[in-house]
């Protein structure tokens, strides 16, 4: 049976329905913009319990690889706890995916679309309600099929390296290194979706708990991206902490802070706001009446007159709290070595320097920023540090570089150890490589070929920003020199030239500020170079030139070893120097003496670390080092007059040096006449390999040192005698009278622990030593007898007669106190006892 027609009345109440129903669902589609809207992030499409959610209708499931569940499983339970790097993975992916649409836009630029579609940046936002946290780039975008093999059934061997890492006890950090970093974001959720939509593709839909299989689905509920990729991250119970806007920011500025492309994270903030207010609703302005204003003194104006005031009467307003949501740029700082260094100036290099460090307040002395190529590619910016930090040298081997790596300009390592050496620690900067793998360990990138050659260039740079840094000071120093100069010369025009004078001013503070520079860094740094020439052979060559010392010429202002040699005396071989405790100690020491006065220069080390420096160095520009504190010390070329001399004062002493030497027996080796004592009789020198004074002080000093050790090293001393000298000469007269004179051997005896003493060594028995010193005061204070008589003690009767007066004396002040009477004298006791004796009591009992 056939239904009978519609009405056409009905038909097109119908189609009217219809057509209304289709613009309301059109116009929430495409709601336009407002002037000053918030651009908004995608909305989820997960319920709030993401855990317990079910696979979209119509979804296609598939399970994971089985190596990818193997995997996710590690990371689900994994007890991991830096759980952080889940945002740097996020983010590096995002990167590359910009990276990409950017690469083809080169050739086509249609693939990077229009409008907001075409801005290559990174959104990131939070959803409290809903414990989701949501990251989009605008990127290429996944098609279905990448969707498959990128996040489902990895076809490399990624995923196999990486679970055959951790079976050895590998950190999870290297997760990235093996391309499936995206897992990482099942550290802190139980639920993901990645909403992505490709230039060739439909928007789709990723979605997955992590247990064990996963689901695509074309997505038709959702805001449509216009390209990109968003991942929707709901959180698990344990990791809410990420709901928090700081952290997310901090996480962004310590990993991400270099990227490429801005990151945008939207933020809500609370401002106060000033709203038109208008008191009370229904409350009208209370009217005066005429008798009224009269009474107040109101003139009475016209009505026209009165409107145009109330016109002009400011509207009363009050302050409201508003929440503000905007979207902030959260890697303000760029990547300034990617640049080229001329088009950086010094004003941005100490921007970034500060930005580096986390030092407000600190300017760089020095920077070096360079790009290498070769086998190994990367972008390097290293800065010496204004002043040192307090605990610089506190804990020397265990302080580590603060260097960052960076691989493509995601940021791997806070402080890699393998890039640097512990000499250079104090460098602050960061290393960015093209070819090193991404997210490296450090046991990893030991083996890497490009380790050693990142930091042997590395190390070269920075000797050469150091090494630019000396020269700087060195020149300008010069520079003021020729300006004094020229200023004393030019007496006249000084009043024509005053605009002149100004620029020069400017001209000369900069020039004293770099004359001050390495000063400062080698007050500050010093210790570091010369831990670098007893740790670094191969770059001691390069360090040398870098030392700066006093010197005897020199005691006010610290110079080079270059400046010593250029200054050197003709037909000197060798550079003079004294290690001690300090630089006055030096410059009085005995073995400087006489070659001060034959005007040689002698350099004044007065840093322990020096004592060790010059055991691991022999030479600079072919002229040896010699410590003048040792034996065998070669001064220049004599003449015959001079080799007759000491010829013959070798043969004058030659009996009292043997006579000396058996009566100090093997505390030296032998006794000789000297040829670098002026005014000091005698000094106690060390062998040629063994150790100085100072030396054998450090070592003494050491809390675990060992004591036969240090015996073995100390070596053989010498005893040098100054045949000039009076006391040697006076001490030869007396040995030839009287050699056995135990006077003459005791006077030869403290003359040798003296000069020991002032030889810089220390005295192995004190106590004898301070014996013969007294003995020789009473000599000369005619103190015939040293000993100390004992004091005699008293009678001990007379001492209990003393007490028994002193008790009885108390006892009758006690009486007498007690009593209220006066103590009676002799007479009133005779009479006393006369009564008593009358009475029949006996005297002898009384």
């Amino acid at each position: 049976m056939l239904r009978a027609p519609a009405k056409p009345g009905a038909l097109l109440l119908l189609l009217l329905v219809c057509g209304t129903a289709l613009q309301g669902a059109r116009g929430q589609d495409s709601t336009p913009e407002a002037a000053d809207a918030v651009p908004e992030t995608p909305a989820a499409v997960a319920a709030p319990s993401a855990k317990d959610r079910q696979f979209r209708e119509g979804a296609e499931a598939r399970p994971f690889q089985a190596e990818v569940s193997r995997m996710m499983d590690i990371i689900i339970h994994s007890l991991y706890s830096n759980k952080d790097i889940f945002l740097r993975e996020l983010v590096s992916n995002a990167a590359d995916a910009l990276d990409k649409i950017r690469f083809l836009s080169l050739t086509d630029k249609s693939q990077l679309g229009e409008g907001d579609t075409a801005k290559l940046e990174m959104l990131l936002s939070v959803d409290p309600e809903q414990k989701m946290i949501s990251l989009r780039d605008r990127g290429v975008g996944m098609t279905r099929a990448d969707l498959v093999s990128n996040l489902g059934t990895i076809a490399k061997s990624g995923t196999a390296a990486f679970l055959e890492q951790m079976q050895k006890g590998g950190d999870l950090n290297l997760i990235g290194q093996f391309g499936v970093g995206f897992y990482s974001v099942y550290l802190v959720a139980d639920y993901v979706e990645v909403v992505t939509k490709h230039n060739d593709d439909v928007q789709l839909i990723w979605e997955s708990k992590a247990d064990g299989s996963f689901a695509i689905s074309e997505d038709r509920e959702g805001a449509p991206l216009g390209r990109g990729t968003q991942i929707n991250i709901y959180l698990k119970d344990s990791c809410q902490e990420y709901l928090q806007e700081d952290k997310l920011k901090e996480l962004v500025q310590r990993y991400s802070e270099f990227i490429n492309f801005p990151i945008y994270m939207l933020t809500h903030s609370t401002v106060d706001k000033e709203v038109p207010f208008e008191g009370e609703e229904g409350a009208a302005p209370e009217e005066l009446s005429d008798e009224e204003k009269s009474a107040k003194g109101d003139v009475e104006v016209a009505d026209e007159e009165d409107e145009e005031g109330e016109a002009a009467k400011a509207p009363k307003t009050r302050t409201v709290t508003e929440q503000v949501a905007e979207w902030k740029a959260l890697n303000d700082n760029q990547a300034l070595w990617l640049r080229p260094p001329g088009d950086v100036s010094d004003e941005e290099y100490a921007k970034f320097y500060k930005a580096l460090s986390k030092n407000e307040w600190d300017t760089p002395l020095a920077h070096s920023h360079f790009k290498a190529e070769g086998d190994v590619e990367f972008k390097a910016v290293m800065f010496v540090p204004g002043q040192a930090t307090p605990d610089l040298y506190d804990n020397y081997y265990a302080r580590k570089p603060s260097i960052k790596l960076y691989v493509r300009r995601v940021f791997i390592s806070e402080s890699f150890e393998d890039l640097l050496p512990k000499w250079l620690s104090f460098l602050v900067g960061l290393v960015d490589s093209d070819t090193m793998p991404l997210n490296v360990s450090r046991e990893m990138l030991q083996l890497h070929e490009g380790l050693k050659v990142i930091r042997k260039k590395l190390v070269r740079k920075a000797i050469d920003m150091i090494k630019k840094l000396a020269d700087g000071q060195d020149r300008a120093l010069k520079e003021l020199e020729e300006k004094d100069a020229a200023k004393a010369a030019a007496a006249e025009g000084e009043e024509a030239g005053a605009e002149k004078a100004a620029g020069e001013e400017e001209e000369r503070k900069k020039l004293e500020e770099k004359s001050k520079a390495y000063t400062k860094f080698w007050t500050g740094f010093g210790k570091s170079l010369k831990m670098g020439l007893i740790e670094d052979q191969g770059n001691r060559r390069r360090l040398l030139p870098l030392l700066r010392f006093h010197s005897s010429k020199s005691p006010d202002k610290q110079i080079s070893l270059a400046q010593y040699v250029e200054g050197m005396k003709e037909g000197q071989k060798h550079i003079y120097y004294l290690v001690g405790t300090s630089k006055e100690e030096v410059a009085g020491s005995p073995f400087v003496e006489s070659l001060v006065e034959q005007g040689y220069e002698v350099l004044f080390m007065t840093d322990p670390l020096d004592e060790y420096v010059m055991q691991n160095v022999q030479e600079f520009e072919d002229k040896e080092f010699a410590n003048v504190s040792k034996e065998d010390l070669k001064m220049g070329d004599k003449d015959e007059v001079e080799k007759k001399a000491q010829k013959k004062a070798k043969e004058e002493f030659k009996g009292l040096a043997k006579w000396w030497k058996e009566s100090l027996g093997s505390a030296v080796e032998n006794v000789k006449v000297s040829k670098r004592l002026a005014t000091t009789p005698c000094v106690v020198v060390s062998s040629k390999y063994g150790w100085s004074a100072t030396m054998e002080k450090i070592a003494r000093a050491q809390t675990l040192g060992d004591a036969d050790r240090a015996k073995y090293m100390r070596g053989q001393r010498s005893l040098e005698i100054n045949p000039r000298h009076p006391l040697i000469r006076e001490l030869k007269a007396q040995q030839e009278a009287s050699p056995d004179s135990a006077a003459v051997k005791e006077n030869a005896q403290l003359l040798y622990q003296t000069c020991l003493l002032e030889s810089g060594f220390m005295l192995d028995d004190m106590k004898d030593f301070n014996a013969r010193v007294f003995r020789l005061l009473a000599k000369d204070m005619n103190v015939k007898d040293l000993s100390v008589a004992r004091e005699e003690a008293e009678p001990q009767g007379a001492d209990d007669g003393e007490e028994d007066e002193v008790a009885g004396a108390a006892e009758e002040e006690d009486a007498a106190a007690a009593g209220g009477a006066e103590v009676p004298d002799d007479a009133e006791l005779q009479r006393m006892m006369e009564q008593m004796k009358d009475m029949g009591m006996q005297h002898t009992e009384l």
